[in-house]
């Protein structure tokens, strides 16, 4: 994690020093692209899709990472069109433009890298381009489909020049129509895409309470901001990403739940969904309901009783080996990882074996995961206390809760319509505690919980280097 930031640190002063050079002032005019027709042969000009699968057939075939379109290449003359659905005039994209084959209902878009800034001016949200492929190449860039300059074997910008002798304004101004789709529909061929999120909302962790977050304003935000954007409708989540370049990246989250309409992209190292605003108006959350989970708070207690309901050091368990038995439910709701036991005598030492998990370089979408006790009866005895501890490596954008259902029926397919409410009183590791240090629960207060129930830990997190999220749990004791 320190590493990549290293990185970040390098990638933002390069960005910075391209700013001061190639930013226009404003009274940068629009140059007179605009063209009544240009009267293309429909043979000339393909779709998004067919070059994707030339791009493919030349991985495919001669193992190149990109594709030049020259005199030698087939398919030499040839234009693509598509609409525009970036827009850089609030700073949330730099030199790019994206466009989509359609206005509406799109099927794939590709990402045009361009070495001007802006590019609002010239090509507006909605502008119908044709991009004329002669000298320009198709590749990878950030994971996403991508037409510029060849350098070597990778895709960079091209210049005004280029850009005023390959990419050409039409005259059709269309609405775009953004594309319903969900935390767990995203796919790589939806990338470049300009898609609209139903009843989302921003983790409570970040909008609620003393410590508000800004979109990427935060001192630890050094190129961009990342928050955790998770559906009402089924809990999944995804990275909410914005540039530490944008106007708004002061503002503070909104906390309220409702849609949101951007660019559905990777992330630099393209090994992770984002999804990119191009301002604010894509925001529209005008729901003060929030699908946050009810509060259990029976406070602290004073005294620890003597008798044991539930206990689990994992001490049985090996390095590496799921944790299972003891009345435990270990589901993974979203994602391919669970909850294993860990033993580490380093810098972040364990304590003898742990429970461990975390989503770091899974590669999955969302990962939730949970880890869930048996069933407790609280009403043979009286004065119950929980105490546990719990310690993180980088936790960053991935949370762990502390929950409790006193309606689960013990189905695991059942765990994620049950209700889960948050057991307030314990006190769980936050991403700035040291990551070496054990923290103690506290004397949980059980007292007021009636009937029978469960008391679980839920692990939200990504497979994104920069939110890998690894948490250890471990000592759990009930007590009456």
């Amino acid at each position: 994690m320190k590493t990549l930031n290293f990185y970040k640190l390098i990638i933002l002063f390069f960005t910075v020093t391209m700013i001061y050079s190639c930013v226009k002032d404003d009274d940068y005019d629009t140059p007179n692209l605009v063209v009544a027709d240009l009267n293309l042969d429909e043979a000339l000009v393909i779709t998004i899709s067919s070059l994707s699968n030339l791009l493919l057939q030349e991985q495919i075939n001669n193992e190149n990472d990109v594709l030049t379109f020259d005199g030698g290449t087939e398919g030499f003359g040839r234009y693509i069109s598509g609409y525009v659905i970036s827009n850089d005039e609030a700073g949330n994209f730099f030199e790019e433009i994206i466009l989509q084959d359609a206005a509406e209902n799109p099927t794939l878009g590709v990402k045009v890298l361009i070495d001007v800034n802006p590019l609002y001016i010239t090509y507006e949200f909605g502008r119908k381009v044709f991009i004329k492929l002669d000298g320009l190449t198709v590749g990878l860039d950030s994971g996403v489909l991508s037409i510029g300059i060849r350098e070597g074997n990778r895709i960079e910008s091209m210049s005004q020049t280029n850009m005023e002798s390959n990419v050409f304004r039409e005259n059709d101004l269309m609405d775009i129509v953004a594309m319903p789709i969900s935390i767990s529909e995203f796919s790589a061929d939806k990338t470049n895409l300009y898609v609209r999120l139903n009843d989302v909302q921003f983790n409570r962790n970040d909008v609620l309470g003393d410590d508000l977050l800004s979109f990427a304003g935060e001192p630890t935000d050094d190129f961009d901001g990342e928050r955790l954007l998770e559906s009402c409708a089924n809990g999944s989540t995804t990275i909410f990403s914005t540039s530490t370049f944008a106007d708004f990246k002061a503002n503070l989250l909104p906390n309220q739940r409702g849609s949101i309409e951007g660019i559905l992209t990777y992330n630099f190292f393209g090994d992770q969904f984002n999804v990119v605003l191009n301002d604010l108006n894509g925001i529209n959350f005008d729901n003060p309901d929030r699908c946050d989970p009810t509060e259990v708070d029976c406070g602290l207690a004073e005294n620890t009783g003597s008798n044991i309901l539930f206990s689990d050091f994992f001490e049985s368990f090996s390095d590496g080996e799921t944790i299972f038995g003891n009345g435990w439910t270990n589901y993974k709701e979203s994602g391919t990882q669970e909850w294993g036991a860990y033993f580490d005598d380093g810098s972040n030492a364990s304590l003898g074996i742990s429970a461990h998990i975390g989503s770091y370089q899974s590669g999955d979408v969302s990962t939730i995961a949970w880890l869930i006790s048996p069933e407790l009866n609280f009403d043979n005895q009286e004065n119950e206390t929980l105490n546990f501890k719990t310690s993180n490596s980088f936790s960053d954008a991935s949370y762990l809760e502390l929950l409790f259902s006193g309606d689960w029926d013990g189905n695991p397919d059942n765990i994620a319509s049950a209700t889960w409410d948050i057991l307030t009183a314990a006190t769980l590791v936050r991403d700035d505690d040291f990551f070496g240090d054990w923290i103690d629960s506290e004397n949980v207060d059980l007292s007021c919980i009636i009937g029978t129930g469960y008391i679980g830990l839920k692990y939200i997190g990504s497979g994104d280097a920069d939110t890998d999220g690894t948490y250890e749990f471990d000592e759990i004791e009930i007590n009456f």
